[in-house]
């Protein structure tokens, strides 16, 4: 691993502001493309923010970089930023090395879930971080939730959508950024269909083998739904993503 850290020289009154595009621009467009954020600060006078992000190389710092930079999102935040003026005094960043391990390993858990409704119909969600694709809809699990009430929150937080549990579909391993995400199948059983903070979008589609890659266009979200469409046995699956590559599936 290795680590970039990039430094903000601000003028304070402009904290909140450059607070706002980071989050609007720079975080979805970075994340969309496989950067991952260990922490952000900000100093007590707010003049100077610190960001650490990790990589596994530094062949993919620049694959990341160069496709941020060709993302409309990066020449959305160009335009932007020549509206806002400026907004910090300076940056620079340079790059870290870990000297060793100091910490267990860690894990995070996800859940998701393929949930009809009385048409046979599927739920899925498009959100604001990946808008490039659908997905079922789910989220991570809180400290002292079950799986299955992280899972029941995050669909009625995302979608609206009251729901039953009924089982499991599959379990997928992001070695990349060390998510274990367990997906159940279930029921809408009451609630109307609303956007969140975090959808864009939401809606109920007929959905089948045969269309479902015009819906989920990463191939970690289609993987998971074809296998809740065929059904039968639970699914474990690892991989590694950006670029995708299948480490196991059984």
């Amino acid at each position: 691993m290795i680590y970039r850290r990039k430094v903000y020289k601000l003028i304070p009154e402009k904290f909140d502001e450059f607070n706002r595009f980071f989050h609007t621009y720079l975080l979805p467009n970075q994340r969309k493309h496989g950067a991952r954020l260990v922490g952000r600060w900000v100093t007590e006078e707010k003049n100077e923010v610190i960001a650490i992000w990790e990589y596994t190389s530094y062949d993919e710092y620049i694959r990341i970089e160069e496709a941020v930079r060709n993302d409309e999102l990066h020449r959305l935040a160009q335009e932007k930023r020549k509206e806002m003026g400026q907004l910090y005094v300076e940056s620079k960043q340079d790059f870290l090395e870990p000297t060793g391990l100091y910490h267990p390993p860690k894990h995070i858990v996800a859940v998701f879930g393929y949930i009809t409704n009385h048409a046979g119909e599927v739920l899925i969600v498009k959100t604001y971080h990946r808008s490039d694709t659908w997905e079922l809809p789910g989220g991570q699990v809180e400290a002292n939730e079950t799986l299955t009430e992280a899972l029941k929150r995050e669909i009625k937080e995302e979608t609206g959508i009251e729901v039953e549990l009924h089982g499991l579909t599959g379990v997928y391993h992001n070695v990349s950024s060390g998510i274990v995400a367990i997906g159940y199948y279930g029921v809408a059983i009451s609630g109307q269909l609303t956007t969140s903070d975090e959808t864009k979008e939401v809606r109920f589609v007929k959905l089948d083998s045969g269309n479902a890659a015009t819906y989920f266009t990463r191939s970690h979200f289609l993987t998971r739904a074809l296998d809740a469409i065929k059904g039968g046995s639970v699914y474990y699956e690892a991989y590694r993503v950006n670029p995708s590559h299948m480490l196991e599936r059984l």
